[in-house]
């Protein structure tokens, strides 16, 4: 993508890497918005780097979405860069009974909200000279991991979604990448400093400069095996991922 001379929209912007994105942007030139649930959060990420601008927004609320997509359109006319960030991953157990409630949650969230979204917004952004579509999935769409199986199922999903939709922007102003991150010591779970997860600002450079290719993935090389699933051997590969993590269990 184009990293300089955007006006960019991300949601889930108040924290973690959504945070850090927009603070990356931010720091090249580009107008940057941001988008969370807690207007508290939104004011303190703008007054600490004067330009940046929040827009409350509930992302699994399709009327507010709508909402604060017309809002982005009247307001920020330039507007050529979505950032579908904003996500949830509360733990569960599909070998028994999964609450229904927060099953809901996590799809309205993290698959139906950027869908939603970038519906909202698609048009406007191909009537842009250069736009692009970045959707936040996960290693764990390649690779799902048992105690969160509802989340991992969401961004399969969710890249699924940014396939079809890439392609079927071709010919257009809109290119879409998708950014697939490991486990990076993020609030997303528990900010633990946790050996196996990747400190935040290695990640956030490493995938600064993957954007800044035309690379429909951007995935940090230390994925790279786990993206290269075995195809009809990925039964093997996931159980023997997923004891891994029994063994030594993700801190809740």
């Amino acid at each position: 993508m184009q990293m300089t001379g955007n006006t960019i929209f991300i949601t889930g912007g108040t924290s973690g890497i959504g945070r850090a994105l927009a603070e990356q942007f931010h720091s090249l030139g580009n107008k940057v918005i941001i988008a969370g649930r807690r207007q508290a959060l939104l004011d303190e990420v703008a007054a600490a780097h004067p330009g940046i601008e929040g827009v409350a927004l509930d992302i699994s609320d399709a009327a507010d979405i709508d909402r604060v997509a017309a809002q982005l359109i009247r307001e920020y006319p330039a507007l050529n860069v979505l950032v579908n960030n904003a996500g949830i991953m509360p733990f569960d157990d599909p070998s028994g009974r999964i609450d229904d409630a927060v099953s809901r949650r996590i799809l309205d969230t993290n698959l139906l909200g950027p869908i939603r979204l970038t519906s909202a917004l698609i048009e406007h952004l191909k009537a842009q000279p250069h736009a692009t579509i970045i959707h936040n999935t996960s290693v764990l769409a390649y690779v799902p991991i048992a105690t969160n199986a509802v989340y991992s199922a969401s961004k399969a999903a969710l890249h699924s979604y940014a396939l079809s939709q890439r392609f079927t922007l071709k010919g257009t102003s809109v290119t879409v990448q998708e950014i697939a991150p490991p486990w990076v010591d993020t609030d997303l779970i528990k900010k633990s400093g946790d050996p196996r997860a990747m400190p935040l600002d290695a990640f956030i450079a490493e995938t600064m400069k993957g954007l800044a290719t035309d690379a429909p993935e951007v995935f940090v090389e230390a994925i790279r095996a786990l993206r290269d699933n075995p195809g009809i051997g990925e039964h093997a590969l996931i159980d023997g991922f997923n004891a891994e993590i029994a063994a030594n269990p993700i801190p809740v």
